[in-house]
């Protein structure tokens, strides 16, 4: 009967204690600092959702909305856009600048304003970017449409090509991509048309990424042909002399072929070579392959031109006579 007491007094007092522990923590201030989440629920909470929201590399910039929060504590939450110069306004903490911060150096720093603050011990903080200011793509160069077009999500350089319409008969091989975080660098990256190099050079692009297709080389006609110009390497695909006086509509009456050259450009200045062009045409000599800002210099023959200005003068003086003869 004794142990029975001494029993049922121990159960009262511990019950007594543990509803005055349950009061002092119902009456204790909201202002107190919260406890950092476990360790383990932390490590079990999944990495993309501790900060993410951008591309690796992509930097937080005006006009951008995010939405910060912080793990365990739902009460701290704001969807806020980045101000003109870079700052943003959070519950608590007031004014922070984020402009031109990972997603994840921003919620860092808002964690350590936190501690210094004194509001929190141990912050979890949370950024997402729920829209990006510049969120469109710039699609230039030798594109059907050239444009800014809003490509959300994870995208590629062919995507942003598709929806520019494609590449033009013009295009180069290469594609330059600048990313908005560093204008001052770009990335070249190969613009081929088979199936292998495809694939690999379809590289990831982000919002704000600014995307230009070059343009082919040029080769040049010029001299006594029947169309000089500069005509395009389609694709960039390599043409030869013969077919460079082709796109030229061929030589002009009075062309000197033994005489044609071609000068092209070198390190150290313009270079001119002969052209054995009769030869070329008559098969003799092998079609010599051109590079971009080649020039075919076809020059006329001057006794060629000189016979034929002196019948074309005596032609017109026959027909003068026959005209002013008095019968």
């Amino acid at each position: 009967m004794k142990v029975e007491s001494v029993s049922f007094a121990a159960l009262t007092f511990l019950a007594l204690l543990s509803a005055a522990s349950f009061a002092q923590d119902r009456a204790s201030p909201v202002a107190v600092p919260a406890q950092a989440p476990p360790s383990a629920a932390r490590q079990a909470a999944p990495a993309a959702a501790q900060r993410s929201g951008a591309p690796a590399g992509l930097l937080i910039g005006a006009g951008d909305l995010l939405d910060v929060g912080m793990y365990g504590m739902p009460d701290f939450k704001a969807e806020v856009r980045v101000n003109s110069g870079g700052e943003i306004s959070l519950p608590m903490l007031g004014t922070v600048l984020v402009g031109g911060l990972p997603v994840e150096k921003a919620g860092r720093l808002i964690e350590r304003q936190l501690i210094q603050m004194q509001l929190f011990n141990d912050p979890h903080i949370m950024v997402f970017v729920k829209e990006y200011a510049t969120q469109g793509i710039s699609v230039l160069g030798e594109v059907q449409k050239v444009g800014i077009y809003p490509l959300l999500g994870s995208k590629t350089l062919y995507d942003a090509i598709s929806a520019a319409g494609g590449t033009t008969p013009k295009a180069g091989k290469y594609v330059l991509i600048t990313h908005r975080n560093d204008p001052q660098h770009s990335i070249r990256v190969p613009l081929s048309t088979g199936a292998p190099e495809s694939i690999e050079n379809n590289v990831p692009i982000e919002p704000g990424d600014t995307i230009v297709v070059s343009k082919a080389g040029l080769v040049y006609v010029v001299g006594n042909v029947r169309q000089p110009g500069g005509f395009v390497m389609e694709n960039d695909r390599a043409i030869t002399v013969l077919q460079a006086l082709a796109l030229a509509q061929g030589a002009g009456p009075n062309a000197a072929l033994n005489a044609a050259k071609l000068i092209r450009k070198t390190p150290a200045g313009p270079e001119e070579v002969p052209l054995p062009l009769k030869k070329i045409l008559a098969a003799k000599a092998p079609d010599l392959q051109l590079q971009p800002d080649d020039i075919v210099f076809v020059p006329g023959s001057a006794g060629m031109s000189a016979a034929k200005r002196g019948a074309e003068a005596a032609l017109q003086m026959a027909t003068g006579v026959a005209i002013w003869r008095i019968p």
